[in-house]
């Protein structure tokens, strides 16, 4: 992966930091859960599992609301030749993850995270097109069961759809919500009351002095998808609070050990 000058601007600091003592608060979140190991599969109950395994801090992983309004987690809208959302719930659960479980529902992995309680749920909602009806009902749905199994207290909820997350901001206020489209300024992002900018490392390499104006304004700062070692060294040294990556436990290498 080719590192911009903003990102290798940050190497010039590392041997020192790295040869003292370095305080860095970020936080890893495992992109659609730990799935690059034996067993697991992107959005698997078994990602999940996996993730709080090696203590990440997050499981991030993606709903959609089935034509039949159930809500699955899945990342990918056509999936194996199905359209999740336009998909019933039946031909939903003949599908097949690459580790061979089905397809979970939102249920069962909230479920499955209430026996791990230490790991943080980053939920993202998934945008339905242009259809504000589907989005207002996709989100009601996810609060109401997020709500129901009273997990609000562990969950950040994402969206690329600024209306989807203007949604999630009404229906649970005190839930942290996170803009990922990333064409919101900190000062935009922070009238709007939401907790803060989870943007892709491209948005950085542009706007880099988003970073320090973000935590200026009291918002917080993730990162996504950042595999690439380099790349992450320099967002810690920009202390930024949580990185979501593919790598999780390459990512905790990095990061200073508690003593």
């Amino acid at each position: 992966m080719k590192i911009s000058v903003f990102f290798c601007s940050m190497l010039i600091m590392m041997s020192a930091a790295y040869g003292g003592s370095v305080k860095a608060d970020t936080k890893v979140v495992a992109h659609r859960g730990y799935w690059k190991t034996e067993g697991s599969a992107q959005n698997s109950i078994a990602s999940l599992v996996k993730a709080d395994s090696i203590k990440a801090y997050g499981s991030e992983f993606d709903v959609w609301l089935t034509a039949d309004d159930n809500l699955v987690v899945n990342h990918d809208m056509v999936f194996k030749g199905v359209n999740f959302p336009e998909a019933s719930m039946e031909e939903i659960s003949a599908v097949r993850l690459d580790n061979g479980e089905k397809v979970p529902t939102l249920e069962e992995y909230l479920a499955t995270a209430l026996k791990h309680p230490d790991i943080r749920l980053v939920l993202e909602v998934k945008t339905h097109g242009n259809d504000s009806v589907r989005q207002t009902l996709a989100c009601q749905k996810i609060v109401d069961m997020v709500n129901g199994f009273k997990l609000q207290d562990r969950v950040d909820y994402i969206a690329f759809s600024l209306f989807a997350c203007k949604e999630l901001h009404r229906l649970s206020p005190e839930t942290p919500v996170y803009y990922l489209n990333g064409d919101l300024s900190p000062e935009e992002v922070k009238k709007l009351g939401f907790a803060g900018l989870d943007y892709s490392y491209k948005v950085f390499e542009k706007h880099p002095e988003w970073i320090d104006e973000a935590k200026n304004l009291g918002l917080e700062v993730n990162v996504w998808t950042v595999d690439d070692p380099e790349m992450m060294k320099s967002l810690i040294l920009k202390d930024v609070d949580y990185i979501t990556t593919n790598r999780p436990e390459e990512l905790q290498q990095l990061l200073p050990q508690p003593k």
